[in-house]
């Protein structure tokens, strides 16, 4: 059992993140079992999930003319244009059914504003605002946490890289996440960015034996 300087963190394992989902990651489903497995060997874990108004920048819907996977500029940032997804009190913004939601401490709403995406599950992708994962973590004293879930390439790779830039010592779980690789690489080039920047690149199976 990880003590309670160590944190697990979920990362968006929602509905519309999965096979058949609105903004499907390839195999999404198969970092579920991985979360599941590893939970019970830790004392905190806390989750994020995509909230969206139905009003979101980041919906190409929102933008008439623009197509999925286009970037546009939104309030001074680069802009994906992304599928309707994740919309507040929707089947799709649910976590998967399969999910020991039980678990979990406590769940950090991000994307809630209606001008900024937010990958990260601490911090919007200006920085205009906090979710208040890092306060929460930092005043129960934790100074590792272990990040997993969807997607790899996006709100995976900048919760690792805000947790590095926050302080804490961070552990990536490779399988316990998958990636949306919208082009060829990303998936490989956000592992190698966020080793280079200090995460710990682990396996779930390394981090059950650190349990032992």
């Amino acid at each position: 059992m990880y003590n309670s300087t160590n944190a697990l963190i979920l990362v968006d394992i929602q509905n519309d993140f999965l096979p058949g989902g609105a903004l499907a990651v390839p195999h999404g489903d198969e970092v579920i079992p991985v979360a599941n497995q590893l939970m019970p060997h830790f004392e905190l874990v806390v989750a994020t999930q995509d909230w969206h108004p139905r009003d979101h920048a980041s919906f190409a819907d929102n933008h008439p003319g623009q197509q999925i996977g286009s970037v546009i500029s939104v309030e001074g940032l680069d802009q994906i244009m992304w599928p309707v997804h994740c919309v507040q009190n929707t089947r799709g913004a649910e976590f998967a059914d399969d999910l020991n939601v039980d678990r979990v401490s406590y769940i950090f709403k991000k994307g809630t504003d209606p001008r900024y995406d937010s990958y990260s599950g601490f911090f919007d992708n200006g920085h205009h605002t906090a979710t208040g994962l890092g306060d929460f973590v930092k005043q129960r004293h934790v100074q590792r946490v272990f990040v997993l879930g969807l997607a790899t390439d996006y709100c995976v790779k900048f919760t690792v890289l805000d947790a590095l830039q926050l302080g804490f010592e961070t552990v990536f779980i490779d399988d316990g996440c998958r990636g949306v690789n919208l082009n060829d690489g990303d998936v490989a080039n956000a592992i190698e960015t966020m080793r280079q920047q200090g995460a710990d690149v682990r396996q779930s199976a390394q981090v059950l034996q650190e349990t032992k």
